[in-house]
């Protein structure tokens, strides 16, 4: 089936910014990248008024950055910026409202949809696994591999184990200290981590380990906001991963909305209004608004080839270096403070999805 030209990449007439890029003959280059302070530029992609950009992902070895969407999921070329593909329930996709995109060692492009499984793409061959595979859940938010390619996929009812060579899939629930998984990460170590609404759980092939709160997980909430109405409930049509009440941030410091692993296996997660917790194996510490960080709730962090941290958050974006911090928002470039999610490119620039719009912020 031959691709249909982008209808999300190039809908910039719905943006009204001075900085947003211009679309001419299937390109989004702007003529002129927007300063956004320190020697950092961002130039802007729309992606339709109200879509949100829930994850993006590098693949390295095809030099392209995959974008998923609240309406679908583009395949773009890093170095021109051209969609190279636009991929719906029309070409394959169960359900069109994408939360997660992972390239795996083999090629395969996954896919983590909101009630319509996990989805496997390569060279035009389409797999979709719900439950009645052995899926855990058709809700599915996450995926990371061990080193023999064992597949985790992390959903709204628990993990989900595939062994790549028997197809065999096997779930775990009540190894975990909540079901509801929004983060899976592997370490040096092989050993497999996962973000939920009730905490982290690490299991290391034996033996299953968690930590929350009352561990350190997550700060203190200082500023009095009120709790997370969603965490507990136990039914899917509450989880709709709002994360104000009456106008006003909400808390929940054992929700884990992101994890990043670094190679010495220290963990990074952000929290729901816990801000930012580091674990360096024995304990627990906190990076908050008073440290630095942009805002509380975190949705997103990486870890550049530099070792710079990033970190989207609630009020934007936060670089974090080690010592310094710098917050990136709507008046460095931003259309948006609500930072979804953040890749880095392999010639330094860093990706930013929001809603509406796709951001790449290059130092120049």
């Amino acid at each position: 089936m031959p691709h249909r030209p982008l209808r999300l990449w190039l809908a910039l007439a719905l943006c009204t910014l001075p900085w947003c890029a211009d679309a001419r003959d299937g390109a989004a280059t702007g003529p002129a990248a927007q300063p956004a302070g320190g020697g950092y530029h961002t130039e802007v992609f729309g992606v339709g008024k109200g879509v949100f950009v829930r994850s993006l992902n590098v693949d390295k070895k095809h030099n392209a950055l995959w974008v998923a969407t609240s309406v679908g999921v583009e395949e773009v070329d890093l170095n021109t910026r051209r969609v190279l593909h636009t991929f719906t329930r029309a070409d394959g996709l169960a359900n069109e409202y994408v939360f997660t995109t992972y390239t795996d060692r083999e090629g395969y492009q996954w896919f983590g949809t909101n009630g319509g499984g996990a989805t496997s793409y390569r060279d035009g061959h389409w797999r979709t696994y719900f439950p009645m595979h052995g899926l855990a859940d058709y809700w599915v938010y996450n995926f990371d591999e061990q080193a023999d390619g064992t597949l985790w996929i992390g959903t709204w009812h628990g993990v989900t184990r595939l062994d790549r060579n028997s197809g065999k899939m096997t779930n775990y629930i009540d190894q975990l200290i909540n079901k509801w998984v929004y983060a899976v990460k592997v370490d040096s170590r092989d050993r497999v981590w996962f973000g939920t609404e009730g905490g982290i759980t690490m299991y290391d092939g034996r033996r299953w380990r968690s930590w929350n709160h009352k561990d350190g997980l997550g700060a203190a909430n200082k500023r009095g906001l009120p709790p997370s109405k969603n965490t507990g409930l136990g039914a899917k049509d509450r989880h709709d991963l709002s994360v104000m009440r009456q106008g006003k941030p909400t808390y929940n410091p054992n929700y884990v909305f992101s994890l990043y692993i670094t190679a010495d296996d220290q963990v990074w997660a952000g929290t729901w209004g816990g801000g930012v917790s580091h674990f360096d194996g024995q304990r627990w510490s906190n990076y908050t608004e008073d440290d630095g960080l942009a805002g509380n709730i975190v949705y997103a962090v990486i870890r550049d080839a530099n070792g710079v941290f990033w970190f989207g958050t609630d009020k934007g974006l936060s670089r974090f270096d080690g010592r310094h911090w710098k917050t990136f928002d709507e008046h460095d470039g931003l259309t948006d403070d609500n930072v979804f999610a953040v890749a880095a490119a392999p010639n330094g620039d860093i990706w930013l999805g929001t809603r509406g719009s796709v951001v790449r912020l290059s130092y120049n």
